[in-house]
Parts: structure tokens; C-alpha cells; sequence
């Protein structure tokens, strides 16, 4: 939102427009039109413009609170065929690139900016549009981008204006109500997937998922498992990122790292169980992440790493399963799939297996 708003304003620049302090962006549905603060835009001699923004995402903690917001633009020669983007988006420092040196994009920030930006780039026209963001790569370095390839700063892969707090109780307010509307459709809810945050949201179609059964759980799986059973859904897959999931394996449904982390001493235990032991099974404890620490395992004993996937999710598998058992009294069996961080398909149980058809997993 913040990109769209200072890349119009460079735009307006461009075309003439005197600066003003607010612009008006539309920031489709369902948010609608809003009024937002600008703080400063101006021409460059070399004819092109540049304006910046600053994210304010509102009430609660959020690591791109005050975060400066670059946008210089300049018309493209040779502009683009109709039908194309009217804009062309670059990296600049402190924005995400995944592993092909490609912007990290989401569907949504693409829309708004074409909305945005399509009533001043005229049929024909095309414009350039460098995104900076100066403290992007040492704020990046604050979340997990780099656990899904994301890698020289912050992705811009929001879904919607409002920013969704995985682990506000509002959060889970909002996936209920989402639930409980596809509920009460003809035919119910016979089947859902629960996913854990945004990366997951995007990489679930590419990997064949329909994404009409996808819902953004945020941390508050255990919730929304016994909701989800109570809804009447029948058949369930969790999928998410290993790190995050393996929480399930030992009991713990709420997974922001604030509340219970445990992910070293689930894996430990699970491994032990598989006859890891010394200082094999220590060095697997100090792993920076369950990423590392199987990633080693796996140079070690690749056998027993493979068996340990296999462990992992039958536990998280078993365990959701009991627990919307003791929470609901319904016998649903959920299913797990787990991704690592290239974004590739990591482990899937037994109950997961059904929803990848023919796939080699």
C-alpha cells in the first residue's frame, strides 16, 4: 500500500501535477478508497521522480512501523503493448529478490498498483518504477524471509490493505467468521486447509491445492481445528512451514514463538525415539533451526533423517488429530504437509498424502 501510494505520487510528478500531502488510493475491495499521508515527492534532473511514503500499519507491533518508502519513476521508450502492466517494477536496496533475482510480488500489490497507477499512464505508455527501501535488509533480517528464499530485504507480498496479526485475537476472530460463512453455503464445508501465514497462502496452488479451500490460520491452529470440526468439515490438510508445524508434534497448538517454542526439544525427542543418540542427537538440539539441524542429520545419516520426516509428521498428525478428538468429541482425522524454505514440499503424513493425487512425494 505504502509502495502504490508514494509510486502514484512519483507518477503524478511526472505528469505534472503539483505535490500534495495526501493522496487518495484505491485499495480494492473490501477496503475501498482511502485518504493517506505523503511525505515528500519531487522532480529529478534527470527527468525522472521520486517519492517517498512511510508505513504505518496501524495498531500493534509490526517490524515496518516508520519504515521509509522510495519510489523513483520515469517513462519507459519503447512502451509496452495494450494489455500489459502499465508499470515496470525494479528492486532497489532493501527490497526482497527470490532466488531468480526477481522481485518478490504478491498477485495483490501487482493489482493495486496497476489499479492505482492506470488513470496516469496513458494506452501505450509505460512507466519504470525502482522501489527502495533504506532500512529494508536490516529490518528483514528481523522475520523469516530468508527461510523461503527471500533474500537482500523485505518481500512485498501482502493479500490485503489491512495488515492481519497472526497471533491477535482478532486474527483468529476474522478466520472464524471466514469459516463460519462457508459453512452456512449449500453443501457446507466438507473440506478445508488450513495454512499458517502468507508464504504458504501463495506457494499451496503452484503446488496443485485448490485455492478455494485455503484459510489463513496464523498461529491459532488449535482453535480453528475444533471449530473446523464443528463446522462439519470432513477432510483436513495443515500445511505450513516445517519450523512452525513441528510444534504440533509435541502438543502445542498456538505457535507465535512468544507463547511456547519448543521446536529443539520436539525434534530432539522424535529423533531419539528414532535411535539417534550422543552427540549426534545434541548437535541436532543446537541446530540454529529445524532446517540446520536436519540439513546435518541428513550429511550424517541420511537413512535416519528420512525416517525422522516420516516421524515428525505422524506425530503432528496423531497429535491434531487427538486434540480436536478431546476438544470437540469428533473423530477427524486431519492431514499435514510440510514445505521447507526453497518452497518445496518437505514431508508429507500419511491422512496428507489423498490431496496430491499421483504426485512423487
Amino acid at each position: 500500500m505504502w509502495v502504490a501510494l508514494a509510486a502514484v505520487a512519483a507518477v503524478r510528478q511526472l505528469c505534472g501535477q503539483p505535490p500534495q500531502t495526501e493522496l487518495e488510493l484505491d485499495l480494492l475491495p473490501p477496503s475501498g478508497r482511502r485518504l493517506l499521508p505523503l511525505e515528500s515527492v519531487a522532480p529529478l534532473c534527470d527527468g525522472s521522480a521520486l517519492a517517498m511514503s512511510r508505513c504505518d500499519p496501524g495498531p500493534g507491533l509490526d517490524l515496518t512501523r516508520d519504515l521509509a518508502v522510495w519510489v523513483q519513476a520515469r517513462w519507459l521508450q519503447g512502451a509496452g503493448s495494450d494489455g500489459s502492466p502499465c508499470f515496470q517494477l525494479k528492486a532497489g536496496h532493501g527490497v526482497g529478490r527470490n532466488a531468480n533475482e526477481e522481485i518478490c510480488l504478491s498477485g495483490y500489490a501487482r493489482a493495486l498498483l496497476q489499479a492505482n497507477l492506470s488513470p496516469w499512464v496513458g494506452p501505450g505508455q509505460q512507466v519504470s518504477l525502482e522501489v527502495v527501501l533504506p532500512q529494508g535488509r536490516e529490518r528483514a533480517l528481523r522475520t523469516s524471509n530468508a527461510a523461503f528464499g527471500v533474500v537482500d530485504g523485505l518481500a512485498l507480498i501482502g493479500t490485503q490493505a489491512e495488515v492481519q496479526r497472526s497471533a491477535a485475537p482478532d486474527q483468529l476472530q476474522q478466520a472464524l467468521a471466514a469459516l463460519r460463512s462457508r459453512a452456512e453455503r449449500p453443501g457446507g464445508c466438507p473440506e478445508l486447509i488450513l495454512v499458517v501465514g502468507e508464504n504458504g497462502l501463495d506457494l499451496a496452488p503452484q503446488l496443485g491445492l485448490p485455492a478455494e479451500l485455503l484459510l489463513k490460520s496464523g498461529n491459532w491452529i488449535g482453535p480453528l481445528l475444533a471449530a473446523a470440526a464443528e463446522q462439519g468439515v470432513q477432510r483436513l490438510l495443515l500445511f505450513g512451514y516445517h519450523g512452525k508445524l513441528i510444534k504440533l508434534a509435541g502438543g502445542i497448538f498456538h505457535t507465535h514463538h512468544h507463547l511456547a517454542d519448543g521446536r529443539a526439544e520436539v525434534l530432539t525427542a522424535l529423533a531419539a525415539l528414532e535411535g539417534l543418540q550422543g552427540e549426534p542427537l545434541q548437535a541436532l538440539y543446537r541446530g540454529a533451526t529445524v532446517e540446520s539441524a536436519m540439513d546435518q542429520l541428513r550429511q550424517s545419516d541420511p537413512e535416519l533423517e528420512q525416517r525422522l520426516r516420516g516421524r515428525i509428521t505422524a506425530a503432528i498428525e496423531s497429535r491434531a488429530a487427538a486434540s480436536v478428538q478431546a476438544t470437540t468429541g469428533v473423530n477427524l482425522k486431519p492431514g499435514v504437509a510440510l514445505f521447507d524454505r526453497s518452497r518445496r514440499l518437505w514431508a508429507v503424513g500419511d491422512q496428507g498424502r489423498s490431496w496430491f493425487g499421483s504426485a512423487d512425494l
